[in-house]
């Protein structure tokens, strides 16, 4: 490993090669930004990450021709990009994305890595996100990284040799930080609906956000949770430190949270700096449906922006135009699903725009994906209350979607029904 400067350590990185990148929290923004500077003696250098934090000038328009974004999950600051054909998304299972690079499916010329300084033995911690990271060093043929101060030690799968590393930067910058929104009256009511599904000993699923932090805050009295989740954040610190989250019941990693990445405050990134109780593990393992199935009364709860009155989700798209991406949804709704006594939640509010648009619909938005099929949909819930989809047919499916729907759209929905549906 050489420490050089940023601008030194990605100055071997030419025109038409493909580069992956850190992401979530752990985005590199300095070698990020050293690489832009670098953009008039560059063509086509294709940047490869799922979502990450940080303001992105690689996506500037007039970064075009120089820079194309390959968008594994599409994040705010990437949406407009991708909508305009400035940058591309590729639709992948979060437990797939590894194999990509494994099969070399997607090369990696060089992988910019966002760690904290080597340990006694040589070793940098991936700190906050850890998802496709450690195939991705693997696979790549430069290993470009940040040795980075401020980034949390956490454990697990988590590491990366100074062999490993080609060129590395020495920084002092903290992970980036999300702070969860203002829960509104509808989402309080959502939380408690979901929370009320949540039995003791239960292992939970869940992502950031008002809804997420709801259901975390219902769920002050259950005993003896556990979590096996894609993503860690600071309402499932708030549910360890209250004795909630203690782990000790699962049937899997007894004892242990484990995670594959995580966005919050800095409360929780010094939560899990050293925390022994944090396992972070590759998406291969946290999103494999045999190893989330093998957990008794694993619980996911996931959103959608809507569902259609069979039960079909779209979850990545609004129409034509994407929003996000395939993400874990369908690895975790199909291994709770498996599992004993398992439950899968779809938890989201019965409008949109102010309640302009139900969110529960006759039929999908032309050019919407179906993120989740209506074969995998199990619990749906609203602000109304919870439909029980699993085994039912299309018209009780209706029925019950309907029951829980805004009131100003069950006219509308129930006269569909009645024809299509035979109500």
């Amino acid at each position: 490993m050489r420490i050089v400067s940023a601008e030194e350590a990605v100055s071997g990185i030419k025109s038409g090669q493909q580069i992956f990148m850190h992401g979530a929290a752990a985005t590199p923004s300095v070698l990020l930004d050293a690489l832009v500077a670098r953009a008039p003696e560059l063509q086509d250098v294709k940047i490869i990450h799922m979502h990450a934090e940080g303001p992105h000038p690689h996506l500037a328009p007039e970064m075009q021709g120089h820079f194309l974004h390959r968008s594994l999950f599409i994040g705010p600051n990437a949406r407009k990009a991708v909508n305009e054909g400035r940058a591309e998304f590729i639709p992948v299972f979060l437990s797939d994305i590894p194999r990509l690079f494994d099969e070399g499916i997607l090369p990696l010329d060089a992988v910019l890595i966002n760690v904290t300084p080597p340990d006694a033995h040589g070793f940098c911690s991936l700190g906050t996100s850890v998802d496709t990271v450690l195939t991705a060093v693997r696979c790549g043929k430069t290993i470009i990284a940040q040795l980075n101060k401020s980034m949390p030690r956490t454990l697990g799968d988590s590491f990366v040799h100074v062999d490993k590393i080609d060129y590395a930067v020495e920084v002092d910058r903290p992970p980036y930080e999300h702070a969860d929104p203002p829960i509104s009256d509808v989402e309080a009511r959502i939380g408690a609906y979901v929370a009320d599904l949540v039995p003791d000993e239960a292992t939970l699923q869940m992502g950031i956000g008002a809804i997420p932090s709801a259901v975390g805050q219902h769920l002050y009295g259950k005993k003896d949770l556990g979590i096996h989740t894609e993503m860690f954040t600071d309402v499932l610190v708030d549910l360890v430190e209250r004795g909630v989250v203690t782990c000790q019941k699962k049937d899997l990693d007894c004892g242990k949270i484990v995670v594959t990445f995580m966005m919050g405050t800095q409360r929780l990134y010094k939560f899990v700096d050293n925390n022994p109780m944090v396992e972070m593990r590759q998406v291969d393992y946290t999103n494999d449906t045999s190893i989330i199935r093998r957990h008794r009364r694993m619980t996911a709860i996931n959103s959608a922006i809507e569902i259609d009155l069979t039960g079909q989700v779209c979850a990545d798209s609004i129409g034509h135009r994407m929003y996000s991406g395939v993400g874990g949804q369908m690895d975790f709704m199909r291994g709770a699903a498996l599992a004993e006594e398992g439950r899968a939640i779809i938890a989201l509010p019965s409008t949109a725009a102010d309640g302009k648009f139900s969110r529960i619909t006759i039929s999908l938005k032309e050019g919407a994906g179906v993120t989740t099929t209506r074969s995998h949909v199990r619990t749906v819930v609203t602000e109304y209350g919870v439909a029980e989809l699993f085994g039912q047919s299309l018209r009780e499916r209706a029925r019950r979607l309907i029951a829980i729907a805004h009131p100003d759209f069950r006219d509308e929905l129930t006269a569909y029904a009645k024809t299509y549906h035979e109500l």
